[in-house]
């Protein structure tokens, strides 16, 4: 047998071949940690999780939270709320400067109270929003920048796949951790729409001003058709906050009132429905391929001892707390160029969750943080999910450097508010505070 450390070395090299290769994370990460266990446990050890991990790990009734609010998502989208959404931010404030961008925004974090999935709001919003953005003159590099960035809005607002996965592995309250990411959410959207307005009024001519007025009729008019998103999100996070369900309940609460919405508003034709719902299943696989290939991975890391090793070797540096804060960000940032957030997750928890409430972080502000740097690593090159998704979504013929470019400013005001959440821990913690 090898010794944990040689074996980890041979497990990154497959692992990082495998990537290049273009094989799925899930399924990287899967192999890597059972070639790990193999060489450093032996292989019955290996194949007695590989007969054990997959069912054990979806055989979760908190997981299945995942799959209730992307099928919520979908039938969302289903019903029409996102065009709905769309059109009544639009005709509040398309006439302010950069007033699509921030219909785009605005639309985008309300949908995210309803999909929870960053890549589902990208997708849609690039398809509803670009050909508009692009007929009115606006920079191709302004919508697609403002589209992927606002699609990571998802990861925070509730109710978020990110805050769950993070829930499950360091064994935190999900209810806690939807709450905690509401305000930060809110926050991120309010400093992207200042930050678009700052944007076009010093270049005006990258999103030119729609000439006619919208009569205040229409614009109030407009709001009628927004109850739908209410709903949904006075039954998912007023049920958690109120006490009335679990978030799993809450869940599954949410996508019965989606599918009734879609119903009431005659849209559930049989082979429409059976699209949404194959869709669904689509990504939730997708999703559990990377949990379960994850699981794997981090077994390999706890039956070799690898995991409190290097847990007490950092804390062994007696180091401020600051310093291990700032490490915790970069690994984030850094690996985020390269893999998807839920595998960063999967990855580096075990390992840096023990370390960073060793030295005093609060578990569920630090939860906010690690979905906050999740979402920079969404829209930063070289392989940010989001700028792809944006690109090969587009109705509009779009170069993948124009997005990147796109997105840059938006990165910068992640960074500001990364700032502000480190600086006032207050804004993430007094929402949980009050529930518990």
């Amino acid at each position: 047998m090898l010794d944990p450390v040689t074996a980890f070395l041979i497990v990154i090299a497959l692992v990082a071949f495998l990537l290049v290769a273009g094989a799925h994370i899930g399924v990287s990460l899967g192999l890597g940690g059972l070639l790990g266990m193999y060489l450093s446990i032996g292989p019955d050890a290996a194949l007695a999780q590989l007969a054990t991990v997959p069912f054990s790990t979806t055989n979760s009734f908190t997981l299945a939270v995942i799959p209730l609010f992307i099928l919520m998502g979908s039938l969302a989208t289903q019903a029409g709320l996102t065009s709905e959404l769309y059109t009544a931010a639009y005709n509040w404030v398309s006439r302010l400067p950069g007033g699509l961008a921030m219909t785009t925004t605005i639309a985008s974090a309300a949908f995210g109270a309803a999909s929870g999935s960053t890549i589902v709001n990208a997708a849609v919003f690039t398809r509803m929003a670009m050909p508009e953005m692009t007929k009115l003159g606006y920079s191709k590099r302004l919508s697609a920048g403002a589209i992927a960035a606002s699609g990571t809005l998802a990861a925070m607002i509730p109710p978020s796949v990110l805050m769950v996965i993070y829930a499950i592995i360091t064994e935190q309250s999900v209810g806690l951790l939807l709450m905690a990411g509401l305000v930060p959410g809110i926050l991120t959207a309010l400093v992207f729409l200042i930050g678009i307005y700052v944007m076009v009024r010093r270049k005006p001519e990258i999103a030119p001003v729609p000439r006619d007025p919208i009569p205040m009729s229409e614009k109030i008019g407009s709001l009628k058709n927004v109850w739908g998103i209410v709903v949904l999100f006075t039954l998912v996070i007023g049920g958690i906050y109120g006490g009335f369900f679990v978030p799993t309940y809450a869940g599954a609460v949410g996508a019965f009132g989606a599918f009734v919405i879609v119903v009431l508003k005659r849209r559930a034709k049989g082979p429409v429905m059976a699209e949404t719902f194959r869709d669904a299943v689509v990504t939730s696989a997708t999703i559990f391929t990377v949990i379960i290939g994850g699981m794997l991975f981090a077994r390999f890391l706890t039956y070799t001892g690898l995991v409190s090793t290097v847990s007490e070797t950092v804390l062994a540096f007696g180091l401020p707390p600051f310093a291990y804060l700032l490490a915790f960000a970069l690994l984030f940032l850094v690996l985020g160029m390269f893999i998807e957030p839920i595998a960063i997750m999967i990855m580096t928890l075990p390992v840096m969750f023990p370390v960073m409430t060793e030295v005093g972080y609060d578990p569920v502000w630090l939860g906010v943080i690690a979905v906050k740097m999740a979402e920079i690593s969404l829209i930063t090159p070289p392989v940010g999910l989001n700028v792809y998704v944006v690109r090969s979504a587009s109705p509009v013929p779009l170069q993948l450097g124009d997005v990147f470019s796109g997105v840059a400013p938006f990165i910068l005001m992640e960074g500001l508010i990364l700032i502000l959440l480190i600086l006032f821990p207050e804004i993430v913690t007094f929402l949980p505070s009050m529930a518990q």
